[in-house]
């Protein structure tokens, strides 16, 4: 009696009570109404982390530029005094193209991110007071084209304040 007393025991004691338990899950559905409102509001999240990077990659490239156009600038006033070697000036030439080639880029992400927000209906709202970006973009091509490389840094900033608007109204 009570070796059949402490098998009960232990029997009790070593098998998971969780047998005894419901073993039938109970789910929930959800209505068709709330599933779409998800949707909209990760899509405008998926359009502000846009406009983000394109500021992260913007103030980056300005930061960068100021070095550089201060570079160039040293080397245009030493060709003036003739006092650049060939070697130096060649090197001046292939870092604006370089600037240049950077510029364009930054532009076209920009004509992208206009393009997205204005063919995406959850995002169309917003397009309003992105409009434009690219355009200053543009602008700031066309002064890097004409070696007037800190006026088109200033330009760039502009278009950082810009996407920052449109990044405030998103919020």
């Amino acid at each position: 009696m009570q070796r059949v007393t402490a098998l009960l025991i232990a029997a009790v004691i070593f098998f998971p009570v969780n047998g005894f338990s419901q073993t039938r899950r109970r789910t929930t559905t959800r209505s068709g109404r709330s599933a779409a409102a998800p949707k909209a509001s990760e899509i405008q999240r998926d359009g502000a982390t846009r406009v983000a990077d394109q500021i992260k990659i913007l103030t980056r490239f300005i930061y960068l530029l100021g070095g550089v156009a201060k570079g160039l600038e040293g080397v245009d006033d030493a060709a003036r005094r003739n006092e650049a070697s060939p070697a130096i000036l060649e090197q001046a030439k292939k870092n604006k193209e370089t600037v240049r080639t950077s510029i364009q880029s930054v532009r076209e992400g920009l004509d992208k991110l206009e393009i997205d927000f204005r063919t995406t209906p959850e995002l169309q709202r917003y397009y309003i007071k992105l409009a434009g970006v690219a355009a200053g973009a543009s602008s700031a091509e066309d002064q890097a084209g004409a070696n007037q490389f800190d006026k088109a840094g200033r330009t760039l900033l502009e278009v950082v304040n810009h996407l920052t608007d449109v990044l405030l109204e998103m919020r």
